[in-house]
Order: structure tokens, then C-alpha cells, then sequence
């Protein structure tokens, strides 16, 4: 099992953690395609959290995670930050329902299921409401980047989980940043501590206030992405 790169999992944490893992090997409906404990702890958790690299998130009080899927990162950041509170963000309801149970069994109480699109979110109680957002492996960066936007509060930070850098989808995320309000920071190689050896981590800092026609409705982002 593999240690955090920045910060020592607590030992409560850590059991947590531990935890969510044993209920997804046993879980049947098809919430990941990596089950097996000592496997997923490097691809589930030891990647989550190299977005503890990041200082915006590090030192986030409340953070969104977008498409959390069986709840990574988003469940793994809630445990090493107890002091924030951390919304999954999730459309696929069986996968809410895993991660309600996860969070109930591992006594993760600062983090919360949010069975709703991050458009919906974003036109509710979440607008400009979160000091980070972050996406693991679930879109291009210029839709990310859209879906962060009206999430964001000025200054907070997207953290997306990409593999290798791809010029053509970064070129599109410039493109888009002044539409979006949101700017690229940084980018940070971290694949030795993480499931993918060619893990980036893309930092993406909102510049502005929430362009007025964000969000759009649901789904454009990804079948039109701007940029």
C-alpha cells in the first residue's frame, strides 16, 4: 500500500479507507473495474491522493467532486481532510447508493452524495460555492473546465486527473479559458506515487466571475465543448 507523497494518513483514515475498499470487493453491481483491495489501494486511493500535491485543495473547506463514480477522490480526500467537507457529485444512482453505504460503514461523515448532474448543482445550492473542484478521468479538460466554472468561487481551483499530456486537448482548453472564466495554472507529472504511471495533475484557477450563460444545459459541455 502506498503512502501519500505530501501527507501521512492518519490511522482513522486510513481504516476508513480500508473500509470502503472491502465493501467494494464485495459489492455486485458494477460500480468500478477495479475491486481487489491491495490493487485498488494504488489505483483508487494512492491516486486520489496525489491531488494533496495541489495546495489550493489542500487547503480547501469545501470541495466538489465531479462524476465520483464508486467515490474516488472524492471519499479518499474527505478522509484526509476531516476539516472539510467534500459534495460527490454523481448522475449514476447505483453508484450513489454504493458510495452512501461507503460513507455510512467508514464513518466518513464530512463528506456528502449528491445524486444530480454538476450542471444542476451549479444552477442550485453549489453555485459559486466550492474553494476546489476536482475530475478524475471523466472528460476533456475544456468541459471540465465548464462544468468547474459555475461551481467555483473566484480564485478556487478545478484539480483535474488526466494521463498523458495531450497538446491538442490543452490547445482547446486555452482557447476556452477566457469563455470560461477559468485560466490554467499548472501541471504536475505525479506518476510515481500514483495507479497511472503517466498521471498529471492539470490546475485550473478561476479568473473571473461565473460567465452569465453557465451552466449550460445538461450535457452540451461534453457533446460541445468550447474551445
Amino acid at each position: 500500500m502506498s503512502p501519500d507523497p505530501v501527507v501521512e494518513l492518519e490511522p482513522g483514515a486510513r481504516e476508513a479507507l480500508k473500509t470502503v475498499l472491502r465493501l467494494l470487493a464485495e459489492e455486485r453491481a458494477s460500480v468500478s473495474s477495479v475491486t481487489d483491495p491491495a490493487h485498488a489501494w494504488k489505483v483508487h486511493v494512492a491516486d486520489s491522493l496525489t491531488g494533496l500535491e495541489v495546495r489550493p485543495l489542500r487547503e480547501a473547506s469545501r470541495i466538489a467532486d465531479i462524476g465520483s463514480g464508486a467515490g474516488f477522490p472524492g471519499l479518499v480526500l474527505a478522509a484526509a481532510l476531516p476539516n472539510a467537507t467534500v459534495d460527490l457529485i454523481e448522475s449514476v444512482g447505483r453508484k450513489c447508493e454504493f458510495v452512501r453505504r461507503a460513507i455510512a460503514a467508514s464513518g466518513i461523515a464530512n463528506a456528502r452524495v449528491l445524486n444530480l448532474r454538476s450542471e444542476e448543482v451549479a444552477a442550485g445550492e453549489g453555485r459559486e460555492a466550492y474553494d476546489a473542484v476536482t475530475a478524475r478521468a471523466v472528460g476533456r479538460l475544456s468541459t471540465l473546465a465548464e462544468l468547474a466554472s459555475p461551481l467555483l468561487k473566484k480564485g478556487g481551483a478545478l484539480i483535474a486527473w488526466k494521463g498523458k499530456r495531450d497538446p491538442d486537448e490543452e490547445a482547446q482548453l486555452a482557447n476556452a479559458a477566457e469563455r470560461l472564466a477559468m485560466q490554467p495554472e499548472q501541471i504536475l507529472p505525479v506518476g510515481p506515487y500514483a495507479g497511472s504511471e503517466h498521471r498529471h495533475l492539470h490546475v485550473i484557477r478561476k479568473s473571473g466571475p461565473t460567465p452569465p450563460k453557465l451552466p449550460r444545459r445538461a450535457g452540451l459541455a461534453k457533446k460541445r465543448p468550447f474551445g
